[in-house]
């Protein structure tokens, strides 16, 4: 089944397309099924069996961790997280397997006890507790992270925010969500929608991440582009610190100059300053009218102009723009057996439209697509306007992690680069690896300077980690990128923050941690070298 209404190849036969009506069943359905999330997919294949988990090794192994010195449960400790949250205390091996390997099965742990609190009361017991008896924690919620960052390395108590899901109020007027941090980000979606508003952030793991989670590490998703970070979005916070005291900054403002913004100590600190256990975020309005086109380009040059074109004639309403090479494609299709309804080109890009009126929007899209075509830029594509085949068109974009996966052992960079060198990374890469590497692959968020480099390997190699790492690092530093664009640092990238920070900015953050966590037992070995 072909594509009947996929852009002709022609400026020509584009001339007799006038506007989108032709367009709107561009997508053909043999693309299938549209996919559950990303993120609670690989969570169910996560905790299948146990010696298919024992395959993962150690991490304290493999990157050779030496243990600091925080005390070991005992039986005093069982006995009063115990009292404190009785039957939300998981000690069972079978249970907290899963718990402690990350989505990618990258890292291992070795926790033997998790806790699941529904309150920030408790919470601040738990951390007050652990504080005095010198015990380390794992802050943990939806363990969708690509860098390490929330599994335990050795022991560490794995505080989960799975049971803290309460929607706490949403105001329609201003538009301003108040929630707890466990709130998996699709039931937030799901629940504005009603109220004819949307979450401003979007990733492809969110039926499985935490909000909390996602404000922890600063997640920046497939719609910054239009909405923003979370650094702009989110108003408040509600956080427990590691002595168990409470601070309560879960404001409802858009504006507050009263002294420091405290908020943005723990947006992007990865649970090392802090546990967040509440957010207040600003909503926007659902769109009316959403159109998502999906094009082949030639060459990242050209991948670029039409950024630039599709920028200048679309303005207001770009929501997205998301760029992949054929290897992406070839991958999703050849793992996850979906269909590519435009072939033949070296380059993909996804261009996604929002606005309040459709007949707008789609006189907008039109004479931008038309002037892509009789230009060059854009030598075949497709499009979608009814939600299905939005869905359709957008796994391809969102699923390509998941083809990763299948594809052998990855090797992930989330890279922040001047827009126009985004894409020599990944040609520099493969012709540094050659052979060693099974694919060499780039896509992302190219609307942010976001490019995520990926390699695959059927397994895992010390030799082709040594010859990508510090490379990809050294290349981003020589352009003033940064070496984590919207993953993190996590434990993957602690000792590489150099890379993209001043000596003195690190000391600055070393000085900060020591203040509010003085006996470091927050999500220790992450996202800071150590200060020795």
């Amino acid at each position: 089944m072909g594509f009947p209404c996929a852009f002709p190849r022609r400026a020509a036969a584009w001339a007799g397309l006038r506007g989108l009506r032709g367009l709107r069943n561009g997508l053909a359905a043999q693309a299938g099924p549209a996919p559950g999330p990303r993120g609670g997919r690989a969570l169910r294949a996560a905790s299948s069996s146990s010696s298919r988990l024992q395959r993962v090794v150690l991490t304290s192994q493999r990157y050779r961790v030496r243990r600091l010195p925080f005390s070991r449960l005992a039986g005093g400790d069982l006995a009063f997280f115990q009292g404190l949250m009785p039957g939300r205390v998981v000690t069972d091996p079978q249970e907290l397997e899963a718990c402690n390997v990350d989505w990618l099965r990258s890292v291992r742990g070795c926790s033997k006890l998790m806790l699941k609190p529904q309150t920030t009361a408790e919470v601040s017991e738990v951390l007050r507790y652990c504080s005095e008896r010198n015990l380390a924690v794992n802050p943990q919620g939806g363990n969708t992270g690509l860098v390490g960052g929330s599994v335990p390395v050795f022991d560490e108590i794995i505080l989960s925010t799975a049971l803290m899901n309460r929607i706490i109020s949403f105001d329609k007027v201003s538009g301003i969500l108040v929630c707890q941090a466990g709130c998996v980000l699709e039931k937030l979606m799901e629940y504005l929608e009603e109220q004819g508003f949307v979450m401003p952030l979007d990733l492809g793991a969110k039926g499985s991440c935490h909000i909390g989670g996602n404000v922890a590490t600063n997640a920046g998703g497939l719609r910054l582009l239009r909405y923003g970070s979370l650094r702009g979005t989110v108003l408040g916070l509600e956080v427990v610190l590691a002595d168990g005291s409470a601070l309560d900054c879960l404001a409802s403002l858009r504006k507050d100059n009263t002294g420091y913004d405290l908020k943005q100590l723990f947006i992007g600190s990865e649970g090392t300053l802090g546990v967040i256990t509440a957010v207040s975020i600003l909503c926007p309005q659902k769109p009316k009218a959403v159109n998502l086109a999906f094009l082949g380009c030639q060459s990242f040059a050209k991948v670029l102009e039409t950024f630039t074109t599709c920028r200048a004639m679309l303005g207001e309403i770009l929501s997205a723009y998301e760029f992949m090479d054929e290897k992406c494609m070839e991958l999703v299709e050849k793992h996850l057996k979906l269909s590519n309804p435009v072939t033949g080109s070296p380059f993909y890009v996804l261009i996604e439209t929002s606005g309040s009126n459709s007949t707008h929007d789609e006189e907008k899209l039109n004479s931008f697509l038309e002037q892509a075509m009789t230009s060059g830029l854009v030598s075949d594509g497709t499009v979608a306007t009814d939600d299905k085949k939005i869905k359709e068109l957008w796994s391809l974009r969102e699923r390509i992690t998941e083809a990763l996966t299948h594809d052998g052992c990855v090797y992930k960079y989330d890279i922040s680069l001047p827009v126009g060198k985004l894409y020599d990374l990944v040609t520099d890469m493969r012709a540094r690896l050659g052979p060693s590497a099974k694919n060499v692959v780039g896509y992302g968020h190219l609307g942010d300077g976001n490019l995520h480099l990926n390699i695959t390997a059927d397994s895992y190699s010390h030799s082709l980690l040594d010859a990508i790492e510090p490379f990809v690092y050294e290349w981003t530093a020589r352009y003033s990128g940064s070496i984590s664009a919207e993953h993190g640092l996590g434990f993957k990238k602690k000792q590489f923050i150099q890379y993209s920070k001043t000596q003195e900015a690190i000391l600055l953050m070393q000085r900060f941690k020591a203040m509010l966590d003085p006996k470091g037992i927050l999500n220790p070995y992450k996202m800071l070298p150590s200060s020795s």
